[in-house]
C-alpha cells in the first residue's frame, strides 16, 4: 500500500464521477475497505475539489493503464467527512513532503503502482540526462523523421541484467558523443511494440540499432563495450563482422572419443566404462562444458590406470544413438557400464566432478519433481485442455513457461501460493503450460509467447492482455483481487439498479 501526497498533483477536476476508474473515498471506513480489498492503492489528498482537467485526464489515464494491477483513489480532505478521515490516518495535504518519491509523470507512476518496491524509470536518472527517453511508437517516428544527426537507439526492457549493465556505459557515451550525435533509450518490452521489434529485429534485450537520416544501417553488438567503445564506433560505424563458422568439436584436437551412429555400439564393446555427452553444437551449456570435459579428458583417456573413458556424440548429426537413447535435452551425460545405460548424470559439469565421478561411479541423486508432478492449486493445462478449462473461467492467469528457466523457477512459488489463496473461488484460476513439452510449443507461439516466462490474462476463455506486474506473491495476489473486486462491485451496482 502506497500513500501519495500532491502539491504537484493539485488542482484535481471537481467532476472526479466522471472518471469511474478513479475511486472517491469519504470515510474511514470505506478507506479501510479499500485498503482490505486492493493492492497497491496509490491515494491523492487535496484540500479541497479545485478543478484541473490535465490532472484528471492524467490520473485517468493512469488508472485505466494499471487496471487489475493498481488503484487510483482520491480523499478530499477540505469537506466534513473528509477532514476526519485525513486527521484519522494523520495526512496533511498541504505539507510539501508526499508519500512517494517518483515524480508525478504517467510513465512513472505505471511503473511506480506495478511495482512500488522497484527500481525507479531510467528515464528518472539524473545521470541519464543525455540520453533521449522515447516513450511511444509515434515519437520513434518522430526522432527519425526530423533528427539530422546520427542516432545509436537502444531497445531495452527494464528488468534485462545486460540492459541494467549497459546503461551507465550508454550514459556516458551519450554525454561524451553530446551535440553531434543522439543516443536514445526506449522500453519496448511491451506486447504495443511487438511490430517495432519485428520490424527491427529486436530478438533479445538489449539491441542496438544504429540510423542515419531516419534510415536505419547496423546493428551494434558488443555488449562488453566502454563509453568510449560506443563513442569510436559512432565515429565510424560499421556493420558487425560475420562470424567465423565455428570448428566442429570433433575436428579440433580434442582428447574426447567423438562417436558416430556406426561407431557407437563397437566403441562401448572395447571400453566397458565410457562416460558420454550427448550435446548439439548451438547448446550454450554444451559449450561451457567442453572445456571442463577436454580437461578431465586429457586425465582420463590417456592416463595407464584410467577407470574409464570420455566420450561425445552431436546429436544433431548423429541422431540415431540419441532417439535410442531418448535424448530430449543437451547437454546429456551418461554413464555406460559394460555396454549398458546405467545412470544419467545432469550434476556432473565440471572436470574435477567428472574425475571423482569416474573413478568411484555411484548412482546420482533422485531428480528433482517437476512442478506439474507436485501437489498444489495450479491448473497444468497444455494443447489438448487449454482451450475447454479457460472457457469455464472468469478469470484465469496463465503462465507459460520453460522447466530450465531460471526466472520461472524464481515465480513458481509466489504464483502457487497465489493459486492456493484463491483456491475456493470458482470462477477463478491460476494455470501453467509446459512450453517445452508435445505439442505445447505451438500452443505457446499462438498465445505471444516469446520468452519465459509470458504471464496472460483470460475472461472465459479470451485473452485480456499480459500480465507485466510485480512476479512476488503479492503482484499475483494483489492483480486477482483487484479484478474479484471489480466484479462485486458491479454486482452491487445492478442491484442498486434494480
Amino acid at each position: 500500500q502506497a500513500s501519495w501526497n500532491t502539491a504537484c498533483l493539485l488542482p484535481l477536476l471537481q467532476a472526479l464521477k466522471v472518471s469511474p476508474l478513479i475511486e472517491k473515498v469519504s470515510d474511514h471506513k470505506d478507506f479501510r475497505k479499500l485498503l482490505r480489498t486492493r493492492t497497491n492503492v496509490l491515494v491523492l489528498f487535496t484540500t479541497s475539489a479545485s478543478s484541473g482537467d490535465s490532472h484528471l485526464k492524467l490520473l485517468s489515464d493512469v488508472a485505466q493503464t494499471v487496471k487489475g494491477q493498481g488503484t487510483i483513489a482520491w480523499v478530499n480532505c477540505g469537506d466534513s467527512e473528509g477532514r476526519k478521515l485525513c486527521k484519522k490516518v494523520k495526512v496533511n495535504p498541504s505539507s510539501k513532503h508526499g508519500g512517494a518519491d517518483s515524480p508525478s509523470v504517467f510513465c512513472s507512476m505505471v511503473a511506480f503502482l506495478k511495482d512500488p518496491s522497484g527500481p525507479p524509470l531510467w528515464e528518472e536518472n539524473p545521470e541519464a540526462k543525455d540520453i533521449v527517453h522515447i516513450e511511444t511508437e509515434k515519437d520513434f517516428r518522430k526522432l527519425l523523421k526530423k533528427e539530422e544527426r546520427p542516432v545509436l537507439l537502444m531497445f531495452y526492457a527494464p528488468w534485462c541484467g545486460v540492459c541494467k549493465r549497459m546503461q551507465p556505459v550508454f550514459q556516458q557515451a551519450a554525454t561524451e558523443t553530446k551535440g553531434t550525435h543522439v543516443l536514445a533509450g526506449m522500453n519496448v518490452h511491451p506486447a504495443e511494440f511487438d511490430g517495432l521489434k519485428q520490424e527491427f529485429d529486436v530478438k533479445g534485450y538489449p539491441t542496438f540499432c544504429y540510423f542515419e537520416k531516419g534510415k536505419f544501417l547496423h546493428h551494434y553488438e558488443n555488449y562488453g563495450a566502454s563509453a568510449k567503445d560506443i563513442a569510436d564506433w559512432m565515429k565510424n560505424p560499421q556493420a558487425p563482422q560475420p562470424k567465423a563458422p565455428e570448428v566442429p568439436w570433433s575436428e579440433t584436437d580434442s582428447p574426447v572419443y567423438h562417436l558416430t551412429d556406426e561407431s557407437f555400439d563397437s566403441f562401448l564393446e572395447e571400453h566397458p566404462a565410457a562416460l558420454i555427452m550427448f550435446y548439439a553444437p548451438w547448446c550454450g551449456h554444451c559449450k561451457k562444458m567442453k572445456p571442463e570435459y577436454d580437461e578431465a579428458a586429457e586425465v582420463l583417456n590417456k592416463g595407464s590406470n584410467s577407470p574409464g573413458v570420455l566420450a561425445a556424440v552431436d546429436s544433431t548429426v548423429h541422431k540415431a544413438a540419441g532417439e535410442r537413447f531418448k535424448i530430449s535435452g543437451f547437454p546429456t551425460v551418461k554413464f555406460f557400464l559394460r555396454g549398458e545405460d546405467t545412470f544419467t548424470l545432469p550434476q556432473l559439469r565440471s572436470r574435477d566432478k567428472i574425475i571423482e565421478f569416474m573413478h568411484s561411479p555411484q548412482a546420482p541423486p533422485p531428480p528433482e519433481q517437476s512442478w506439474e508432478d507436485q501437489p498444489s492449486s495450479v491448473s497444468h493445462l497444455g494443447s489438448e485442455d487449454f482451450r475447454e478449462a479457460l472457457k469455464k473461467k472468469k478469470h484465469a492467469l496463465v503462465m507459460f513457461y520453460a522447466p530450465w528457466c531460471p526466472h520461472c523457477k524464481n515465480a513458481v512459488p509466489h504464483f502457487t501460493a497465489a493459486a492456493e489463496l484463491f483456491r475456493e473461488d470458482r470462477k477463478i484460476v491460476y494455470s501453467a503450460v509446459d512450453c517445452t513439452r508435445g505439442q505445447n510449443h505451438e500452443l505457446c507461439k499462438q498465445e505471444g509467447v516469446e520468452g519465459y516466462p509470458t504471464f496472460n490474462h483470460y475472461n472465459y476463455g479470451k485473452l485480456v492482455g499480459k500480465y507485466n506486474g510485480d512476479r512476488g506473491e503479492a503482484g499475483f495476489i494483489g492483480f486477482m483481487r483487484s479484478l474479484r473486486g471489480r466484479d462485486q462491485e458491479k454486482v452491487v451496482k445492478k442491484k442498486e439498479e434494480l
